[in-house]
């Protein structure tokens, strides 16, 4: 039986960074409960760290299990009336910035905002488009950058146009 290579999207890699990030903050919370010597406590972190990364890994990614694919977008077309760039903004935004539960950009603004501001981009007025770019292309606290090969700027644009449309 011939066995696929693997299909690692973005989202699997920043998952495998997150479990690695927290891999070696354990590792540095265990040696720093043991009041290890500094030296040994970077080799310990590191060993340590490598250690809860490897068994950390997805179960699928294991050679007796189909290959491992975090996210894969359904595909996503406008409804009449819906707005331009409500298609781009499902496309690239919703997976963490969408309605619903496991959606880590609208719980970290509904944390952030404490319900002064909605969390949900979709529902805010107040939203700069020149900071939306920013954001987009820069990256703000764990939310990654997005390069124009994975983001046109005529997606962003669009995306930008959509989040900061005049509301009824």
């Amino acid at each position: 039986m011939t066995r696929k290579a693997p299909v690692v999207t973005r989202g699997a890699a920043i998952a495998a960074a997150s479990a690695t990030t927290l891999a070696i903050a354990r590792a540095v919370a265990l040696a720093a409960t043991r009041r290890v010597a500094p030296a040994a406590a970077s080799a310990t972190t590191l060993v340590i760290a490598l250690a809860i990364a490897v068994t950390s890994s997805p179960p699928a990614l294991a050679a007796d299990h189909e290959p491992y694919i975090d996210w894969t977008p359904a595909p996503v077309t406008a409804k009449p009336g819906q707005p331009p760039g409500y298609v781009q903004f499902q496309l690239a935004c919703s997976v963490c910035h969408g309605t619903g539960p496991g959606k880590p950009g609208t719980s970290a603004l509904a944390a952030k905002y404490k319900g002064a501001t909605p969390a949900l981009l979709e529902e805010r007025t107040d939203l700069n488009p020149a900071y939306i770019k920013q954001v987009v292309r820069q990256g703000l606290y764990v939310m990654p950058f997005f390069r124009k090969t994975e983001l046109s700027d005529a997606d962003l644009n669009a995306i930008v146009a959509y989040l900061t449309r005049k509301r009824p």
